[in-house]
């Protein structure tokens, strides 16, 4: 069924690097670089977390660029060995991890690339989630925009029409003569204009974005972790692969996303909770409709926030080129034109240390 849902988007060429080699740090380094990001949480007062195909893969959900991953064995003729249906797919340690740590104030928001609903079956609040590419367990109101939760994934991508009325005057909204229609953008599609205002927002005025997953290739929501950035932050990047955005990392950690987050939260002392199926809100929309659409007012609430701090500061000049980076066909960054300083953090037994590096001679690893 995860396979069915890329076979459903329409064709297109440009899909990004596909197979580029996965490496892994040493477990020492592994282990002081989660000690670094444990810190960098701990000190934190607005953390936003960008979550990418590779935190599902732990769940049996194929991801699109990997080795293995459905895009680069497409080119090959080839189908993933793994495809369990998004139906019976469960939230990994990672997707119950992050919902512990919103809970917790460690983490405030959440940028989303994946249309799984593993973060909506999680019980992650629609308030600290913006979905960019759409949700599985989504159906959306042609007209009113309203958003409400599935109990079974949809069976059509490229928001296609169900037929179903909207659901608006169920929820407490006013009678709506709109149809319902899947919620899972194609390649044409424009993002969700509220979830990206949430992520743009959130990203802008976070001290810490994290990258969980992703390699950060589809835009614009590969290039929101930048604007953390641009603002001043720091800018963590998880992944087995290297990404376009590594040399303007302050941290990289090549390992699983799972273990990454395990260990953090050990170093945090929080326990990480179970997924309970019985209490996953897809569970219980099948006998309740639950309105899954951003309220507005926490919409204009984070627009003050944004305009307070953001408006009339001048954005770093060193991250105004946007394609600044690029992955070549070797899975090697390319350095083009950009020879400004960046800040990177060093391992130094456990303790974040800032020093200044030149990008020309900057590499994915810590040095």
């Amino acid at each position: 069924m995860s396979c069915n849902y890329a076979e459903g988007l329409s064709p297109y060429e440009h899909k990004g690097v596909l197979g580029i080699p996965e490496k892994f740090d040493s477990i020492q380094k592994f282990e002081e670089k989660c000690a670094i990001l444990a810190n960098l949480i701990k000190d934190s007062k607005h953390t936003v977390v960008h979550t990418g195909a590779g935190i599902s893969t732990s769940a049996g959900i194929p991801d699109f660029r990997g080795p293995n991953g459905v895009w680069t064995l497409e080119k090959e003729g080839k189908k993933p060995t793994t495809n369990i249906s998004f139906g019976d797919a469960k939230p990994t340690k990672t997707h119950m991890i992050l919902k512990k740590l919103v809970e917790d104030g460690k983490v405030h928001y959440i940028v989303s690339q994946n249309i799984d609903g593993l973060h909506l079956k999680s019980g992650l609040p629609r308030k600290y989630l913006s979905e960019l590419h759409g949700n599985m367990f989504v159906d959306e109101c042609n007209l009113c925009k309203r958003q409400f939760v599935r109990s079974c994934p949809v069976e059509t991508v490229g928001k296609k029409c169900s037929g179903v009325p909207c659901a608006s005057s169920h929820c407490g909204g006013r009678p709506c003569r709109g149809r319902l229609h899947d919620g899972v953008l194609d390649w044409e599609h424009s993002l969700p204009e509220n979830d990206l205002l949430m992520a743009e927002w959130h990203s802008s005025i976070a001290d810490l974005s994290i990258c969980l997953g992703t390699t950060l290739q589809i835009i614009p929501s590969g290039n929101l972790p930048l604007e953390t950035v641009k603002y001043g932050g720091k800018l963590v990047i998880c992944n087995l692969q290297p990404t376009k955005h590594d040399n303007k990392a302050d941290l990289v950690i090549n390992y699983y996303v799972d273990d990454i987050l395990e260990k953090v939260m050990g170093r945090l002392g929080i326990d990480i909770p179970e997924y309970n199926e019985n209490e996953s809100i897809t569970k219980i929309a099948e006998n309740t409709i639950i309105d899954w659409t951003i309220n507005r007012k926490d919409v204009l609430s984070l627009e003050k926030i944004f305009k307070a701090k953001c408006k009339g500061v001048k954005k770093k000049r060193n991250l105004i080129k946007r394609n600044s980076t690029q992955i070549n066909e070797n899975g090697a960054i390319d350095n083009v034109d950009d020879k400004s300083k960046i800040i990177k953090l060093e391992v130094n037994e456990g303790i974040p240390e800032v020093v200044d590096v030149k990008e020309e001679n900057n590499s994915d690893e810590i040095k």
